[in-house]
């Protein structure tokens, strides 16, 4: 059958739509989950472009208060996060860790002995290259241009990859059903369900809205600072200036946007 040019240009145009679809359709997701300026961040630079954002937190030793756990209960309570007294089978977001395995690389004999035995508030470190992305099978997780690694539940199909990637054992499986150990539930945000992997979000859905991280916003003490580490007038950037900052094993080249001040 003879093929007419307005044919050919027609079909033409049908194969590269259908080949760029893809990518137009996480060209508009991406646009779509875009937060505001958000907390702690100036809405325009200099030429009145927008300031590129890279949301990240600072976490002062000093100001940790021994035995609370404020930030930890409003995170539960903030994203459905489920209470399973299994530790080998616990899903967390935010959590404590022993000084000592936080960082491992900085024990030496010399160091800060008040410190020892010390324990720090952990969370996924939403990193500028991060392994869990590269690892995923299915795109269930990736790097939003803010910075933020996120997670699609629904494509989740539990294989793992993700947690064995992530060098700071910030990602959670669900064993079972978490939904029991759920109380009381949030019903603003939706639950996870059996088989799937879940972390720490940044609480995009609140930087969505202009509020801070439940978290930051629980800490009395004030020791967790976020904002916009692009943005030099940023609460985080300003806590960044003023103290030295050290970040989980940065040798390994993830680029962590979590940082803890001493």
């Amino acid at each position: 059958m003879k093929i007419t040019r307005k044919d050919f240009l027609r079909i033409a145009g049908g194969s590269m739509l259908a080949a760029g679809g893809g990518k137009f359709v996480k060209t508009i997701s991406a646009a779509a989950q875009a937060p505001s300026a958000g907390p702690g961040s100036k809405s325009a630079a200099k030429g009145g472009g927008t300031t590129a954002q890279r949301w990240g937190m600072a976490i002062d030793f000093e100001k940790c208060r021994k035995g609370c756990d404020d930030c930890i209960r409003a995170c539960r309570l903030a994203h459905n996060v489920p209470q399973i007294p299994d530790s080998a089978r616990e899903v967390k977001w935010i959590w404590e860790e022993p000084y000592e395995k936080v960082f491992p690389s900085q024990r030496t004999d010399y160091g800060r002995q008040d410190l020892a035995g010390s324990r720090l508030p952990v969370l996924c470190n939403h990193c500028a290259d991060p392994p869990c992305v590269r690892v995923c099978p299915t795109q269930a997780t990736w790097k939003r241009d803010d910075g933020i690694v996120t997670m699609d539940y629904h494509r989740c199909i539990g294989c793992r990859y993700c947690m064995v990637a992530c060098p700071y054992g910030s990602r959670s499986f669900n064993w079972f059903d978490p939904r029991p150990y759920i109380k009381p539930v949030n019903s603003q945000l939706p639950t996870r369900t059996k088989g799937v992997v879940e972390k720490c979000n940044f609480c995009e859905e609140r930087l969505a809205d202009g509020l801070l991280p439940a978290c930051v916003e629980a800490c009395q003490q004030k020791a967790l600072v976020f904002g916009n580490l692009n943005d030099e007038g940023s609460a985080v950037r300003q806590a960044l200036r003023a103290r030295y900052a050290v970040q989980r094993q940065p040798e390994l080249g993830t680029g962590p946007s979590v940082f803890y001040l001493v």
